[in-house]
């Protein structure tokens, strides 16, 4: 049983040099962690240190998530992203991104869950841990595909008077999914905390909360 838990998020650093995984303590911290979540941004960077991250994941059965960023990382990182995808336990993307790389990946196919079902299935080191694959669409359902199924989940209804700003939607999302997968809840309960934190996020400006959370599973 693990009494202490953290994820690693390598989001707002990604550009500085200075903390690419050379200095021991920044190791060390990594060490500390039971989920890494790297933004796909971080390979324009450094993706030699989002392999070490991934290679050291695998090796010690954590979990390694990764973001997609935006269509440009499959397009024009296709080589890097894809020495990392086989260490990716769950991948995040929204629609757009995930069209983009399936056309890279040769798919044949707009179906976004059939993109999700053939992004899951690609190679993948670490068999202790089948990758999940995490789609969001906006306002359209959200879709999940594991080893087993692949599975749509409607997002929470809201009036669309009531939306002010959807930047950080996608990343509030993540966060909520993350918040509960350290908990070790089930992954259906992990999108209905992401949907939770996307529909609070859109309804402010900016990617901010309000002071108390009321999220209920």
């Amino acid at each position: 049983m693990r009494h202490s838990k953290s994820y690693f998020v390598c989001i707002a650093f990604r550009n500085n040099k200075q903390l690419h995984g050379g200095k021991k303590k920044n190791l060390y911290f990594n060490s500390t962690a039971y989920i890494y979540i790297f933004q796909g941004f971080f390979l324009t960077v450094s993706p030699e240190a989002i392999l070490k991250v991934a290679t050291q994941s695998t090796e010690n059965n954590k979990i390694f998530c990764m973001n997609l960023s935006a269509p440009f990382i499959s397009q024009f990182f296709k080589e890097p992203l894809m020495k990392v995808m086989p260490y990716v336990d769950i991948l995040f993307g929204n629609e757009t991104e995930a069209a983009t790389f399936a056309r890279e990946q040769g798919f044949e196919t707009e179906d976004i869950k059939e993109i999700a079902r053939k992004a899951q299935a690609l190679p993948k080191v670490n068999s202790k841990r089948p990758r999940v694959i995490v789609f969001t669409q906006g306002n359209e359902d959200t879709i999940m595909a594991t080893v087993d199924e692949v599975v749509a989940f409607p997002v929470l209804e809201i009036d669309q008077s009531k939306i002010v700003d959807t930047n950080g939607a996608g990343d509030a999302f993540v966060g909520g999914f993350l918040s509960q997968l350290v908990s070790d809840k089930a992954l259906v309960e992990c999108v209905h905390a992401g949907h939770y934190s996307a529909n609070v996020v859109i309804r402010r400006a900016g990617c901010t909360f309000p002071e108390k959370p009321d999220f209920k599973l």
